[in-house]
């Protein structure tokens, strides 16, 4: 896998990029479609590491249990609001806006960790505000128009930085058993709001819905985590965070060619400011540790 790490993760950065189109074509609300990935990506880890014949460390997990089932729920609303984002705004518009994470995490860590705020982080916080409002469209026209997509996008971000946080404070859980364990809480924690809120039709699927839910759980989650956590581990921290900005970059420019979505010149000028910002952000931090390791990856 050594010799594959950065194919490998180039490859799962291209398959989270699609997720945005993907959930275009399928007409299940945005807390089903989460509650399906969190079950099949689950299922597929756990499946993949057995054919692997990987040891499952479930003794470390069941000792962060707490903390891996809140990231959990966190893990949930993200990706509920993420979904609703691509309904109400563009995938590009959505995508970018979802990059603000690493931006709230910055803002976090002195609360939760006392971290310093630097100039520099300073600084990539103010740029990356100044993206998003141009991306927003709030400079040129107001609160109107999709800015209901943008909130829900910011809001996801915010939900992924707090699994971000969480994460850091789980010891001793590899990659794969901590993702499972999140990815099943997702799972639970979203069946009786599910069953609460939607009737039996709304869930019923076609055979093209039910094909495009399985890509979403088995490729966008279970196939992208796989190649994902396979090439981290034999990568330097600046290339992982490098590479991982191809998924922002691709998914605008595919939604570009295949959704037909309008770039405007101030979402390309936000877009530079929000990736380049959060990007210098990622590998100045990057420097100060000798591998990221997140368990979950943001789509």
């Amino acid at each position: 896998m050594k010799n594959h790490a950065k194919p490998s993760l180039v490859l799962s950065m291209l398959i989270f990029s699609t997720i945005g189109i993907a959930r275009r074509y399928i007409p299940l609300s945005s807390a089903a479609l989460a509650m399906v990935r969190g079950a099949i990506g689950a299922a597929f880890l756990l499946v993949f590491m057995l054919i692997r014949k990987k040891k499952i460390s479930w003794a470390a997990a069941r000792e962060n249990l707490l903390r891996l089932s809140l990231s959990g729920v966190f893990v949930a609303l993200n990706w509920i609001l993420l979904f609703e984002s691509y309904r109400f705004t563009t995938v590009a518009t959505a995508t970018l806006c979802y990059y603000m994470a690493p931006i709230f995490v910055t803002l976090l860590s002195p609360v939760f960790f006392r971290e310093k705020l630097t100039v520099r982080k300073l600084a990539c916080v103010f740029t990356a505000l100044v993206g998003i409002a141009l991306i927003s469209g709030v400079l040129q026209a107001g609160f109107g128009g999709d800015f209901r997509g943008v909130l829900m996008g910011l809001g996801a971000a915010v939900f992924y930085a707090c699994v971000t946080v969480l994460n850091k404070t789980v010891r001793g859980v590899p990659p794969f058993e901590k993702t499972i364990v999140q990815l099943s809480a997702a799972f639970i924690v979203l069946i009786p709001y599910v069953l609460l809120t939607e009737s039996g039709q709304s869930l019923a699927m076609t055979p093209v819905t039910a094909l495009l839910v399985l890509l979403v759980g088995v490729v966008h989650t279970g196939v992208a985590f796989a190649f994902f956590f396979g090439s981290i581990e034999h990568l330097p921290a600046q290339t992982v965070a490098l590479l991982s900005y191809l998924d922002p970059v691709i998914a605008v420019l595919l939604s570009a060619v295949f959704l037909r979505e309008a770039i405007g010149i101030w979402t390309i000028i936000g877009a530079v400011l929000v990736l380049g910002s959060t990007l210098v952000n990622e590998l100045a931090a990057a420097k100060e540790k000798s591998a990221p390791q997140d368990a979950f990856k943001e789509e």
